[in-house]
């Protein structure tokens, strides 16, 4: 890890940071600068615009951010100070290897053959660390087919990381396959002076050339078309264990021009690997479409899901949610705005494309939909290409409340009971995927995560995630106390009414006189704490029974921040 990877995240996750005042800066990278693991390598589209044979930048917004095009060309945004001066120490920084560039290893073991099998054609597109061309295919299976084939000069990998990013790059690539919505990897060569990344050709160009040549216009079935095919194949990617990290319209190609077309995600320069405990923490993607826990340097796949919500909110309406003439202006807006939904466009949608738009932009990650969730939406989970996958988010969920206390598991399933029904629709969708012989256990789990696997599932150890679960067995009921997210829940307008039914169906359930070394176990206190600073907020006078209060409490679990917030406080008052 380099640059902003060594960097712990902020204490407040929710707090924006210093951002420096920049103007736009006339030079400019194909892809938004990046800190940590794979900024100095910039990966370009494996086929840029054929829509026109220019290397055009996304459109001159107008005043107010709208996809309007103008004559005159408008750079995608440089990265802000802060980020770009990480990135300069990143790049400057050389390791012992880097000392001696002529003992930088720049073999890949790859294959050394690409001019046996492939005739080199045009170049179709350029950036800041490649270029792509397309090419002919000359013998075996895909003999006279037409790719386009990414190009990386190995001089631009000047550091030990670079190196990494591409190698990363093929290893992904190669191991994640299998997805109609992915463009497809055919190999990999080398030679002296270059990388060759050889894929599908896809004629139809760049979505950004699309959006651009209706002026943002699309109907409210075509957006839902382009993003139930976004959102497949990031939730396929996550469950996977990849999150891509740099979504926005010039990284999805149509595969024809036909206005149906297929699809397809490329561009996995900036991708890496996360378990769904973990957090990744270096800055990467572009600016208008960068995730604000990705600005605050604490994240993971939730960060894709906020991209394609940016994409679907221009689909929709033909504008960006966020908007500034400055780089360090759109980084706060991202942080602090809330998206507008007065403009006329969104006059005439129904509340249903609103309400599934705000669920991806919620700037509170733990909030927002994944893109299992989103599948299930009400306002798309009927369009009739809509297949729900697994969510990866429920392992980590079904983790969590199999390491509760009793207590907990008692209100989780109490909540569980007074869910609505797009809620249960999804929690169904999951079961349905997990169970067998209408239970849920260790081994269903891992059979369900192997019909889906690839290679990048072997590399993201998913797999090896569930050594915390030994002998387990959850009904439906069970399961869904397991699946439901509290936080979500409480992002939605009903939120109180909600926790006021599961209350009530607690406490009929059986709310008893709560033990207090139980509520101390609960909260993670050691014997010779004095308990009542915090009895009075868990517990009712009248009778020592678990109050709302602290049944609400009780659904979120306790955190270590918790725990440490608790102790101070205790600590206080001795």
């Amino acid at each position: 890890m380099g640059g902003c990877a060594s960097k712990p995240p902020r204490p407040n996750p929710y707090s924006p940071p210093d951002l420096p005042d920049e103007q736009p800066k006339q030079q400019h990278h194909h892809h938004s600068s990046t800190a940590g693991k794979s900024s100095p390598f910039y990966s370009l589209s494996p086929v840029r615009s054929f829509l026109s044979n220019n290397n055009k930048s996304p459109a001159r917004p107008s005043t107010d951010g709208s996809f309007t095009p103008k004559h005159a060309p408008f750079p995608p945004p440089s990265p802000a100070k802060h980020i770009m001066a990480v990135l300069m120490r990143r790049r400057s920084r050389k390791t012992d290897e880097d000392d001696e560039v002529a003992g930088l290893d720049k073999r890949f073991g790859l294959s050394k053959r690409f001019r046996d099998y492939y005739a080199v054609g045009d170049e179709v597109g350029r950036g800041h660390f490649g270029y792509t061309v397309s090419a002919m295919c000359k013998s075996g299976e895909h003999a006279g087919q037409k790719v386009a084939v990414k190009v990386i000069p190995k001089v631009k990998m000047t550091t030990a990381i670079a190196v990494e990013d591409v190698r990363r790059e093929v290893r992904i690539l190669r191991e994640l396959s299998g997805h109609g919505n992915l463009v497809h990897f055919y190999d990999a060569f080398e030679d002296h002076d270059h990388v060759y990344i050889v894929m599908e050709f896809c004629e139809g160009g760049e979505l950004l050339d699309l959006i651009l040549s209706r002026g943002g216009k699309f109907t409210e079935d075509e957006s839902k078309n382009v993003t139930v095919q976004m959102l497949n194949v990031i939730a396929f990617c996550h469950l996977q264990g990849v999150v891509h990290r740099d979504l926005k319209p010039e990284n999805f190609l149509l595969k024809t021009k036909d206005d149906d077309s297929l699809l397809k995600a490329i561009d996995f320069g900036l991708s890496d690997f996360v378990k769904p405990d973990e957090k990744l923490n270096d800055i990467v993607g572009s600016a208008y479409y960068v995730a604000p826990e990705v600005l605050l340097r604490s994240y993971d796949t939730e960060a894709d899901v906020w991209s394609v919500g940016v994409i679907s909110y221009i689909l929709l309406c033909g504008s960006r949610p966020f908007w500034a003439r400055t780089e360090s202006g759109i980084f706060r807006a991202v942080l602090k705005t809330v998206p507008s939904f007065n403009e006329t466009a969104w006059l005439s949608l129904p509340p249903l494309a609103k309400d599934f738009v705000k669920g991806l932009l919620h700037k509170d990650p733990r909030k927002r939909l994944t893109a299992a969730q989103a599948l299930c939406h009400p306002w798309i989970r009927d369009h009739h290409k809509v297949e729900v996958p697994i969510d990866v988010r429920v392992l980590r969920s079904l983790k969590a409340y199999m390491l509760s206390s009793p207590l907990r598991k008692a209100a989780l399933r109490a909540l569980s009971k007074a869910l609505i029904t797009d809620d249960v629709f999804y929690l169904k969708k999951q079961f349905t995927h997990l169970e067998k012989s209408d239970r849920v256990t260790l081994e269903s789990i891992k059979t369900a995560l192997m019909k889906h696997a690839t290679d990048a599932m072997k590399e993201s150890r998913i797999i090896d995630y569930l050594n915390w679960m030994t002998a387990v067995e959850l009904d439906f009921g069970d399961f869904c106390a397991g699946a439901v997210n509290v936080h979500q829940l409480e992002a939605i307008d009903q939120w109180e009414q909600h926790a006021r039914s599961a209350y009530n169906i607690f406490e009929n359930d059986g709310n008893r006189p709560i033990v207090i070394e139980e509520l101390a176990s609960e909260l993670g206190l050691g014997p010779s704490v004095p308990l009542h600073v915090v009895v009075s907020e868990w517990i009712r006078h009248s009778d020592g029974k678990l109050s709302f209060l602290g049944f609400v409490k009780l659904l979120h679990g306790v955190s270590t921040r918790k725990h440490r917030k608790l102790r101070q406080l205790i600590s206080s008052e001795e």
